[in-house]
């Protein structure tokens, strides 16, 4: 067992392969995932929901990793090439966009442990000591070389990333149940009951989708699941088998963004989503997208530097924007832009206003027009004098509207006048 401090970079940059899985259709995301995955969806202005876990798979010295793709993958593949090849054959690293290869079946992915079945051959090839499976669409900073680390020292065939969660909330997740020394009992996806903490009964464990294998120990068990009548799903089938005969381990979140709560978040409705991108304009965000020790690393084009224009106090006409994220390329002519985020190249003509809105690229909002509490996808006009989010039954007729009543408006939508 190998476990000093100085071999676990080694551990993971050399013994180490990452399988990501980005297939998902993201259907509760429509119709942002109308045309993308919904890993590729924008986050954040500048970023794509997969950002952060490669990120993450960076800052732990990760360099060998594989994303799984499924539906809708060209905008998600042509992304990971323009802004993600930074990883060096010569010197023993990749990241391989893998599509479903049908090697041994002519069906596509059918669940999380069928995605990893299907791609057994790869880790033939390669032969790693563990292999990390993530999901490619969560928000969080993890630095993956703890949990490899807790991993080896419990001598583990799989380590769980698990949160403590309310329990009233974990009713959501998948739950390890675990005793005192923090081995794996129990596995159970949204339970009605969730088995709480042993030392904290008030909480449970949610698994955060964050899985490290022994590789001998993965291999094996898909292969076992593929020759039975399951769902072929890690949280479903594989894990819940694994506690009863293999060594299963939960390992706590150690949090890398440095708040007082920890930052996890399953973008998984459009809701959610646009919470999660509206706690980054507040005053003090839940997540730090501005920690210069864990950068999150994206690709951009090359853009200008936003710029506001026009100050005439005397008629109103003033350029401003007010505690929102702001990308390259935008241009706030004479508008008023609040409590929002503007991907890049979003132009704002005079009078209008957009407020605890998400706009992403090449979004033009027109002369007076006022936008609310929307969430609209790229290369839309919005009409001069045109109104979004101000009345619902209205944009009910027209766009999607959110539990919440945002009003979502799908990529390169004609608003009529």
């Amino acid at each position: 067992m190998t476990t000093h401090a100085e071999n676990i970079s080694e551990i993971v940059s050399k013994e180490t392969v990452a399988m990501i899985l980005a297939g998902g259709q993201g259907e509760r995301l429509y119709p942002l995932t109308k045309d993308r995955a919904k890993p590729a969806v924008p986050f954040g202005g500048i970023y794509r929901i997969i950002d952060f876990t490669l990120s993450n798979c960076l800052n732990s010295g990760l360099r060998k990793i594989n994303v799984l793709t499924q539906y809708k993958s060209y905008s998600l593949a042509r992304h990971l090439r323009m802004g993600w090849s930074v990883f060096n054959s010569e010197l023993d690293g990749f990241l391989e966009v893998i599509p479903p290869q049908q090697r041994y079946t002519e069906r596509w992915y059918q669940g999380t442990a069928d995605a990893i079945y299907q791609n057994v051959y790869s880790l033939e090839l390669e032969r790693p000591r563990l292999v990390l499976i993530l999901s490619g669409d969560h928000i969080y900073k993890m630095d993956y070389r703890e949990l490899i680390r807790a991993h080896l020292e419990k001598e583990a065939d799989l380590t769980i990333a698990s949160v403590e969660v309310p329990v009233r909330e974990a009713k959501r997740f998948g739950v390890v149940q675990v005793d005192r020394e923090n081995r794996v009992v129990d596995f159970v996806e949204k339970p009605s009951e969730p088995p709480r903490l042993p030392q904290d009964p008030d909480h449970s464990f949610a698994s955060m989708g964050v899985y490290i294998f022994n590789c001998e120990v993965l291999v094996q068990r898909v292969i076992e699941d593929m020759k039975m009548e399951t769902q072929h799903d890690f949280g479903m089938d594989i894990i819940p088998r694994m506690t009863r005969f293999d060594r299963v381990y939960a390992w706590n979140f150690k949090d890398e963004n440095k708040k007082a709560v920890k930052y996890w978040r399953d973008i998984g409705t459009l809701d959610g989503y646009y919470e999660a991108n509206m706690d980054l304009v507040q005053i003090d965000p839940l997540f730090n997208l501005y920690d210069p020790a864990w950068p999150i690393r994206t690709y951009q084009h090359q853009r200008p530097p936003a710029r506001t224009t026009f100050e005439e106090l005397d008629t109103g006409r003033v350029g401003n924007m007010i505690n929102s994220l702001v990308s390259g390329g935008c241009i706030i002519s004479g508008g008023t832009v609040k409590r929002s985020i503007l991907s890049t190249s979003v132009v704002v003509h005079s009078h209008a206003t957009v407020t605890d809105s998400i706009l992403m690229e090449d979004v033009e909002v027109g002369p007076r027009a006022r936008v609310h509490r929307a969430i609209i996808d790229k290369e839309v006009v919005v009409p001069e004098g045109e109104e979004i989010g101000i009345d619902l039954d209205r944009d009910r007729r027209r766009f999607t509207v959110t539990e919440e009543g945002i009003v979502v408006i799908p990529k390169g939508m004609t608003i009529r006048e």
